[in-house]
């Protein structure tokens, strides 16, 4: 399926977003460059449905990733001339497009002086607020940018997309337990979101694998893993990252099996399930890792959408786990 401008193209591929960016001339030439202010008038305009403006901002954020600053900077015009220099919204884009015509790191340093003169005026400019954060990320200011998160989640708890940026920054120092914990409040809001069970299972896992953590600590946090991979697979049946981390713990629960000594109460009321039943969810992660490479590889219809990496991670994880069969 092609991508389009009304979806977000933060998480599309580079030849995705090249696809988009290279619809810039025809969008651009199509849309009228002067627009009215009048909300009433704009309500009603043909030329200037909701939509419009969503190809904008979407079409702004696809040309930046692709290098197309002319033509971004024409998507923000648009967007400057129709909601205006203040629109909170819109002083984030602006923002954006900035930071990506800085060349070095005191014009960053420039753009987020600016910032911090906005959010002077008004500390709760959320779109700011997250364009701030992730300049500080860029720049490698990590605890400015989790003690600015923090704030923000001070004054919105409930915004899972701040909670799941701040499992990032603390994954990304290595400190599981927070990361977890973020997550964990991801889950509270979207307790369906299959993506984000697997990225728990995951950082789980990571953690039961980290330097000092002792058997206590390793168990229980497999135990939860395996957990939030099994519910990642409940929800979506053939989502692959689901699947790769439940053959991922239970090939290794297998080959060291949970010490006895642990009792169910110290892993949170979830005990480890039995070698049985691990060996079960472990075939079942490879039938289903094995189904989805088969179809993928064959190009059958609707089994196209699954990332290339992602795929060639499958099949190697696949492949090792054959070669040790053989042997």
């Amino acid at each position: 399926m092609a991508p389009s401008l009304l979806h977000p193209p933060s998480h599309l591929s580079p030849a995705a977003a090249l696809q988009l960016s290279q619809q810039a001339p025809s969008v651009l030439q199509s849309s009228p460059a002067t627009v009215s202010s009048a909300p009433l008038i704009s309500l009603f305009s043909t030329s200037e449905s909701p939509d419009l403006w969503l190809k904008y901002e979407n079409l702004l954020l696809s040309c930046l990733r692709t290098g197309d600053e002319h033509a971004a900077h024409q998507c923000l015009d648009r967007l400057v001339a129709r909601f205006g220099e203040d629109n909170e919204r819109v002083q984030a884009l602006h923002g954006l497009v900035k930071e990506a015509d800085a060349n070095n790191t005191g014009a960053l340093e420039i753009v987020l002086k600016q910032y911090d003169a906005i959010l002077a005026e008004n500390d709760t400019n959320i779109p700011v607020t997250k364009r701030r954060i992730a300049l500080l990320r860029s720049m490698g200011r990590i605890p400015e940018a989790v003690a600015s998160l923090i704030q923000l989640l001070d004054f919105s708890p409930t915004d899972p997309e701040a909670w799941s940026e701040l499992a990032d920054l603390y994954l990304s120092q290595g400190m599981y337990p927070q990361a977890i914990f973020a997550l964990e409040e991801v889950l509270l809001m979207a307790p369906n979101a299959w993506n984000m069970h697997a990225r728990l299972g995951e950082v789980q896992y990571m953690a039961a694998s980290a330097t000092g953590a002792t058997d206590a600590a390793s168990q229980k946090y497999l135990a939860e893993a395996l957990k939030r991979f099994s519910r990642s697979v409940e929800l979506c049946d053939d989502y692959l990252r689901g699947y790769y981390g439940l053959k991922l713990v239970t090939t290794k629960l297998i080959k060291d099996p949970p010490k006895p000594a642990v009792k169910a109460t110290d892993l949170d009321d979830f005990a480890v399930p039995t070698t049985s039943t691990i060996e079960k969810l472990n075939e079942l992660a490879t039938e289903k890792l094995s189904e989805i490479v088969r179809r993928y590889t064959a190009k059958e219809r609707q089994w196209h959408g699954y990332d290339e990496a992602e795929i060639a991670a499958a099949r190697e994880l696949l492949s090792q786990d054959a070669s040790q069969t053989e042997r």
